[in-house]
C-alpha cells in the first residue's frame, strides 16, 4: 500500500452548503493522523495554475457554519485536455501531495477518476451539490440546505399569493433531477409539482388547477423544476393564463439564492462524517471511490459505478403523498 504522508483537498464545480464543513473536516482529519494537507484553490483550474496553500488546524477555523467555499471553484475546459491533466499533476507532484480529496457533482468525479487513472493518484470524492442527483449517497451535500431555503421561500410566497388571490408558478434548481422540487413542494404545501422525470403535460395541470379551483381554492403554488419538459416556468404559466383568464398569475424564479446561506445542522453533520470517512479510506489503501451515507451508515462507492448509474430515482411514494395532499 503506498504511503500517503500529504493530501490535497479541492471543490470544484458549482458551490453548495457544507463544502466548507466538509474542507476543515478533511483537514483536521488528516492532521490527526499526522498527516499534511494541502488546499487547492479553483479546483482543477487551480491544479494547473500551481494555487496551492498549506493548510493548517487553523486555516479551517470558524469555517462550518459558512456557506460557498472557502478554496472556490471554477469550471476548467484545459483539464479535459491530456495536456491540461499533464500540468496539474506535474503541479501535484512538485508540491509533495500523495493522495485528493475531491469535494463537487459528476463533473468533479469525473475529472479525478481520469487523472487517478493516467497517473495513479489516490482520490476520494465527496458529493456536493445541492442537486442530490449522485449515485452512492442516500443524500449530497447541500441538498437539504436548498430545500429549507427553497420552503422558507415558498411559505413567504404563500403568503402574498394568499392576501391576492393569486396562483404563483415557482421555479427551483435541480436541472435534470426533480429532488428538491418535490421534496420542497411536499414540504411546502404546493398544490402541483412539475419533475423533469415525469412529463406532466400542461393539460393535466389544467386538469388539477381546475379542480383546485372546483375545491373553492382561491391562491395556489406550482412548483416547476428547472428541467421540467414544458418549456420553462414562462412557457408553462403562460398556457395556464390562456386557459384561466381570470386568475392573477405570477411567477418567481428562485435562481442562486438556493445554492446560498449557512449550511443546516444535517448539512454540517454530513459533511464532517464525509470528510472524516474519506481521509479514513485513504489511508486504509482505499481509492477511486466516493463516500457516501445509505440509512444511517456511511459507505464507499466505486467511481466508475458511480459514474455509471447517474440516474437517481425519484421517492415514488413521495410522489403518491404530493398528490393526496394537494386535494
Amino acid at each position: 500500500m503506498r504511503e500517503i504522508n500529504r493530501i490535497g483537498v479541492f471543490t470544484s464545480g458549482g458551490d453548495a452548503p457544507g463544502m466548507n464543513a466538509a474542507i476543515r473536516s478533511v483537514v483536521r482529519t488528516a492532521l490527526y493522523e499526522n498527516k499534511k494537507v494541502t488546499g487547492i484553490y479553483h479546483g482543477y483550474q487551480g491544479m494547473i495554475d500551481g494555487e496551492f496553500t498549506d493548510m493548517t488546524s487553523r486555516s479551517v477555523s470558524s469555517i462550518i457554519n459558512k456557506g460557498g467555499t472557502v478554496l472556490k471553484s471554477a469550471r476548467c475546459l484545459d483539464f479535459k485536455t491530456k495536456e491540461g491533466r499533464a500540468k496539474a499533476y506535474e503541479n501535484i507532484k512538485k508540491a509533495g501531495i500523495d493522495a485528493l480529496v475531491a469535494i463537487g457533482g459528476d463533473g468533479t468525479f469525473t475529472g479525478a477518476q481520469i487523472l487517478s487513472q493516467e497517473y495513479d493518484i489516490p482520490v476520494m470524492c465527496i458529493p456536493g451539490t445541492i442537486d442530490n442527483d449522485l449515485y452512492g449517497s442516500d443524500y449530497t451535500l447541500g441538498y437539504d440546505t436548498a430545500n429549507n431555503t427553497v420552503i422558507e421561500a415558498i411559505d413567504k410566497i404563500r403568503d402574498t399569493a394568499a392576501s391576492h388571490n393569486r396562483v404563483f408558478f415557482v421555479e427551483v434548481m435541480g436541472r435534470d433531477s426533480g429532488c428538491i422540487a418535490l421534496q420542497a413542494g411536499v414540504g411546502g404545501g404546493a398544490e402541483a409539482i412539475l419533475l423533469p422525470e415525469k412529463e406532466t403535460a400542461i393539460a393535466e395541470l389544467i386538469y388539477l388547477l381546475e379542480h383546485a379551483e372546483e375545491r373553492n381554492k382561491s391562491s395556489m403554488i406550482v412548483i416547476i423544476a428547472e428541467g421540467d419538459k414544458n418549456g420553462g416556468v414562462y412557457n408553462v404559466a403562460k398556457h395556464v393564463q390562456e386557459k384561466f383568464d381570470h386568475f392573477d398569475i405570477k411567477v418567481s424564479i428562485l435562481g442562486h439564492l438556493q445554492r446560498g446561506g449557512a449550511p443546516s445542522s444535517f448539512d454540517r453533520v454530513l459533511a464532517t462524517r464525509m470528510g472524516y470517512t474519506a481521509v479514513r479510506e485513504l489511508l486504509k489503501g482505499n481509492s477511486g471511490a466516493t463516500v457516501g451515507i445509505r440509512g444511517i451508515d456511511m459507505i464507499t462507492t466505486p467511481l466508475e459505478e458511480a459514474l455509471n448509474n447517474r440516474e437517481f430515482k425519484l421517492n415514488e411514494e413521495l410522489l403518491e403523498i404530493a398528490k393526496v395532499m394537494s386535494i
